[in-house]
């Protein structure tokens, strides 16, 4: 019998952390660079949530608001994103492990202190608990960048009930299409659909030959573009879905 499995990304598609990510990134940056205020500028959150599309992993926050703070448009960040971080990394000699650690780190001691309030700024997106709570989590699968017992936390703190071994996160270091690659050869005869914010993942899925078989979706209501979403639309293998779309899935 074929079953249909869900691959969830998290953040973008089920959480919407870029509050919480800005913020973050804002503490981490004030640890690493001593001439940052306590109080972000009014403005830095909405640069901020601008640059999040191009955004692949949660430590990068911090360098985002590093160079945002330093004068650096959002449009400039966007336009040459990895090449402004590696810059940023080797100007003040940054380790990525070692920013990682930190990261992490510092949302677990702001989740110790104020629980409320981290959880507050990692709402879910309409509709996505209400599927998360119907489907069956025997085949359904998370797979993030984020650490896995963020996601954790916030999906217990909505009520949701997640087998953590089927949360696939950072802690695995294993890439999103190896993880998918995986999924294939265990369930052969089942069919994966993949849902995704960001386009440069799922066309990296497109390019691997292992999984020719997996499904994808982009999120519209995630971190992307409307030049991602146009782009999208002229890729066969790729169907945009908006939250309205996501109870039929």
């Amino acid at each position: 019998m074929t079953h249909k499995i869900y691959a969830f990304d998290f953040d973008g598609v089920i959480c919407d952390s870029a509050i919480e990510t800005g913020t973050a990134g804002w503490l981490v940056a004030r640890k690493l660079w001593p001439d940052m205020p306590e109080q972000m500028p009014a403005s830095l959150m909405s640069q901020f949530r601008a640059v999040r599309p191009v955004m692949e992993t949660g430590y990068e926050a911090s360098l985002i608001m590093r160079l945002l703070y330093e004068g650096m448009s959002s449009a400039s960040l966007m336009d040459a994103f990895h090449h402004q971080i590696e810059a940023l990394l080797l100007r003040d000699q940054l380790n990525v492990d070692e920013l990682k650690e930190i990261f992490g780190t510092t949302r677990d001691e702001w989740i110790a202190e104020d629980f409320d309030s981290w959880i507050e700024m990692n709402p879910l997106f309409d509709g996505i608990a209400d599927k998360l709570k119907q489907i069956d989590t025997d085949n359904s699968f998370i797979i993030t960048t984020k650490q896995e017992r963020f996601v954790d936390h916030i999906l217990s703190a909505n009520q949701i009930t997640f087998p953590l071994e089927r949360i696939y996160g950072l802690d695995r270091n294993l890439s999103k299409q190896q993880i998918l690659t995986d999924l294939s050869l265990e369930r052969p005869e089942d069919e994966i659909l993949f849902i995704e914010d960001r386009l440069p993942t799922l066309i990296n899925v497109i390019t691997d030959d292992r999984l020719d078989k997996v499904r994808l979706f982009l999120a519209d209501w995630g971190y992307n573009t409307a030049l991602d979403r146009d782009s999208a639309a002229s890729i066969k293998r790729i169907k945009t879905i908006s939250l309205a779309d996501i109870q039929s899935l």
